[in-house]
């Protein structure tokens, strides 16, 4: 019998579908009560198969592997639909469009910032627009990296609102996936900005802060985290590295879990010890009245002596400082009554600790990477100075540093050499601002505290201490060079280091042990000249001496209102020029958004020389005119040219003015 091949059979029966479906259709669209016969001639077709065609003689070939037997065909009616491929947009798609946006006018609209443009233009140029983020269609696992870390930025004292990124579960084709790797792109830029200078710049703190801000490059950026898989790390990088800033890191994790909980302030005033009015009392006076001082002042030492000795007077002269009364350790009546008022209590930080944490992991920003070895960091409001070497506390010491409003400034600058026996040439804002109107009052009140002064031909104003005993500046300086005319130095007044809160300078920082600076300092910058206290000490005279370092030490003045210590933990200071409020309020504010744009600042006047019109404070102007003095005085008043004349005390007062001359 003739073997029927199963291939013809499956022919016939396709074709026979396909004419009675397509017979349907047509009869469908006919209006109604009408039908149209198809007729459409058919091969010839062989009668079904049966079990024998399948099974005829056992020399007939094998059947092929995909031959079926006719019931295991579904029927037609019954057979499913094939599900549809996904679709998957190429990347060579996404790289059109990235060109296409890149090199068109669209670009700014995706990155916000112009300034990020041309990095992100040369970074993607140089790759070909080959996508960052994406591969095949989806993104990548650097793309979920760092979706994952800028999650979680608030970790590293930044806003996780400020990062947002895109979804690209939701971007299925080549135009959505171009957009979403550009806007991860800007986010990953901004990341990397914010992280490396801040989002708060300085300028917008205060005119007492000066730094050389450098952001990363753009193209730089990109190219790191095309380096790494694992751009989480690459963007942690971009955070500071310091020693300080980890452990702040650390101890913000603390306490947002509650792990640390933060020391409550007592506000409640102590009760005073009211000390009895009467006659002034002075250094070596006995008076049981200075039992009460003792008390009040919590003068260390025997509190029921009625002795009035050196301890009492540092004391008074404290307080006085402290009270802006005039500084001359005697407690007369006006002191008496300020220690009778109602007593100053110092608030400790009052702020959330965690924002007062942010704030302090911020300022680390504005700091160069490598604080250098060795370099010096004063941290302000903890009235501390710390050397370290070989990133270890190599030394440090108590110091005081300027007051409020005569701020002592945050920068970092690099110590050049140190002046045994200095001369102290005033600043020009404390001429302006001090002395000039002292003068107006008394003519020889500069005279009386050792001071001279000069001026050139063009008017500019010079006003000088030469070296000695009683100069502002004690017998040695620590200079780096700075556009706010600040430096470290000794002082004779020794008595302020007794206490907890130290400000009480111009800006300038004075320290407590300078002998012992100068040879940690100079055993690091000159080994080989074995300098030592004593070495220091018998170079002390009436001329300058200068001693260069060979490599230049940076010194770092910071404010650290939260910190780590040696123990790991976490201690609190109080805000004492207010710049973490400042910074806690434009973090919180409306103007967060551009808070890491900078603001113009008026420029610095303390190093502008004063000028007078020539002829002012004496001389001869070669006009015959009257000076300064006749002028003030009437007639023809001689001044008398002032003349050198040490001091009891640098912090002494001038007559009749009330103001601190000191440094």
């Amino acid at each position: 019998m003739k073997v029927v091949r199963f291939d013809r059979l499956l022919a016939s029966t396709a074709l026979g579908l396909v004419l009675l479906m397509s017979s349907h259709a047509a009869n469908a669209q006919q209006p109604a009560g009408q039908q149209t016969q198809v007729v459409v001639p058919l091969p010839d077709a062989p009668p079904p198969p049966t079990l024998k065609d399948f099974n005829a003689g056992t020399d007939a070939p094998a059947a092929a592997p995909t031959t079926a037997a006719p019931a295991a065909i579904p029927a037609p009616a019954a057979a499913a639909a094939p599900a549809p491929a996904p679709t998957v947009v190429a990347d060579s798609a996404v790289s059109d469009r990235l060109r296409d946006i890149i090199t068109g006018k669209s670009l700014d609209r995706v990155l916000g910032r112009k300034t990020d443009r041309a990095g992100v233009e040369a970074f993607y140029s140089a790759r070909s627009y080959k996508p960052l983020w994406v591969a095949d269609g989806a993104a990548d696992d650097r793309a979920k990296s760092a979706i994952t870390y800028l999650a979680k930025a608030d970790a590293v004292g930044l806003e996780p609102s400020d990062y947002p990124t895109p979804d690209f579960n939701s971007a299925a084709t080549a135009d959505a996936l171009a957009e979403a790797e550009l806007k991860l792109t800007a986010t990953a830029l901004t990341f990397a900005r914010h992280a490396q200078i801040g989002r708060v710049h300085f300028t917008r703190v205060s005119p007492d802060i000066q730094f050389d801000l450098k952001a990363p490059e753009p193209a730089e950026v990109l190219a790191k985290l095309a380096a790494d898989n694992d751009a989480g790390k690459a963007l942690d990088s971009y955070n500071p590295p310091m020693a300080e800033f980890k452990a702040l890191r650390a101890k913000l994790a603390e306490v947002r879990a509650g792990k640390l909980v933060a020391a409550k302030v007592e506000d409640k005033p102590a009760p005073l010890v009211q000390v009895p009015e009467g006659k002034i009392l002075r250094p070596g006076m006995k008076d049981a009245r200075v039992i009460a001082l003792r008390k009040r002042l919590d003068v260390k030492g025997d509190k029921e002596s009625p002795l009035y000795d050196d301890a009492v007077r540092d004391a008074v002269k404290t307080f006085q400082t402290v009270e802006d009364l005039d500084v001359d350790g005697n407690a007369g009546p006006m002191t008496v009554r300020a220690m009778n008022g109602e007593k100053k209590v110092a608030k400790g930080p009052t702020a959330d600790p965690v924002d007062i944490i942010v704030v302090n992991m911020e300022r680390w920003r504005w700091y160069q990477r490598d604080l250098g070895n060795p370099h010096v960091v004063v941290n302000i409001p903890n009235y501390r100075l710390t050397l370290f070497n070989d990133n270890k506390v190599y030394w440090d010491t108590r110091i005081v540093v300027g007051k409020p409003g005569k701020n002592t400034p945050l920068i970092s600058a690099e110590m050049k050499f140190i002046t045994v026996n200095p001369t102290w040439n005033v600043p020009p804002s404390i001429i302006e601002k001090e002395y000039l109107p002292a003068l107006q009052q008394d003519p020889q009140a500069l005279d009386r505290i050792g001071l001279k002064l000069t001026q050139d031909a063009d008017g500019t104003v010079h006003i000088a201490q030469p070296p000695g005993a009683g100069n502002a500046l004690g017998r040695i300086r620590f200079n780096f060079p700075n556009k706010f005319l600040v430096y470290q130095h000794d002082t004779p007044d020794k008595y302020l280091f007794a206490k907890e809160e130290r400000a009480f300078s111009h800006g300038c920082m004075r320290v407590q042990n300078p002998l012992t600076y100068g040879e940690k300092l100079l055993s690091l910058a000159l080994p080989n000249e074995h300098y030592t206290e004593a070495k220091l000490q018998s170079m002390f005279g009436g001329s300058e001496i200068n001693i260069n370092f060979p490599k230049n030490i940076w010194v770092h003045l910071t404010y650290q209102t939260a910190f780590v210590d040696e123990d790991g933990k976490l201690q609190l200071r109080k805000d004492i020029y207010g710049w973490d409020q400042r910074m806690i309020q434009i973090l919180k504010g409306s103007d967060r958004k551009v808070a890491d744009l900078a603001i113009e600042r008026a420029p610095n006047s303390s190093s502008k020389p004063v000028r007078m019109p020539p002829g002012m404070y004496g001389g001869d102007t070669g006009r015959g005119g009257p000076s300064f003095f006749d002028l003030l005085f009437g007639g023809g008043r001689q001044v008398q040219e002032p003349v050198y004349r040490p001091r009891a005390s640098v912090g002494r007062r001038a007559a009749n003015n009330g103001r601190d001359f000191t440094r």
